[in-house]
């Protein structure tokens, strides 16, 4: 299973390549409608429309292959099959964060649940390796369900930081050395 860096960045080539073709080719279409019509002749309605259309099936297309490989996707789609490991609790009030355990120790490959709990404001639950790259992450939303179902392929000791804005102080909201993954085969080299 890949993780979000090694998926981030083959996407960022592909829709990089992607958007460059689509804005050029729509701006030929716009250069050819407004220049003179005695110049050149402008394309037509249906080619423009076939094009468009390409470009839907292409981007949607996108999706479908790298469902299987991006990283949270698996673990939502059969959430309701899955049996998590283990349950932690993270309370948030007065922009600071408690957990039930401190760290939170996770083996490898076993779906765990991170139940966050807001007493006042909105927050964000994100999850983030020793160089500040983002794992996963969710809002925090008072008076709601906040969980959250991850699974961890690599060994790692990653941060937890509030990913919403909640005020001046939420900017300081990160505790380092939370949560400790062991039992995988690789270590994340980033963590």
């Amino acid at each position: 299973m890949a993780d979000s860096i090694e998926v981030l960045s083959v996407l960022k080539i592909v829709y990089t390549i992607y958007a460059w073709i689509a804005i050029s080719i729509i701006a030929r279409f716009g250069l050819a409608i407004t220049k003179s019509k005695k110049k050149e002749k402008s394309p037509s309605s249906k080619l423009f429309w076939a094009y468009v259309s390409i470009l839907v099936v292409i981007g949607t297309g996108l999706h479908f292959l790298t469902y299987g490989v991006v990283p949270w996707v698996s673990v939502d789609l059969n959430r309701s099959d899955i049996t998590a490991h283990k349950q932690f609790e993270i309370i948030y009030e007065n922009h600071k964060m408690t957990f039930s355990e401190n760290p939170m120790q996770v083996d490898c490959d076993k779906p765990v649940i991170f139940n966050a709990i807001s007493n006042d404001l909105v927050y964000g639950f994100g999850i983030f390796r020793q160089n500040h790259t983002l794992v996963t992450q969710m809002q925090v939303v008072p008076q709601s369900r906040n969980d959250l179902m991850w699974k961890f392929h690599k060994n790692g000791t990653y941060h937890v930081r509030s990913t919403e804005y909640s005020g001046p102080k939420g900017a300081h909201m990160l505790e380092k050395n939370v949560v400790v993954v062991t039992g995988c085969a690789k270590d994340d080299t980033n963590s």
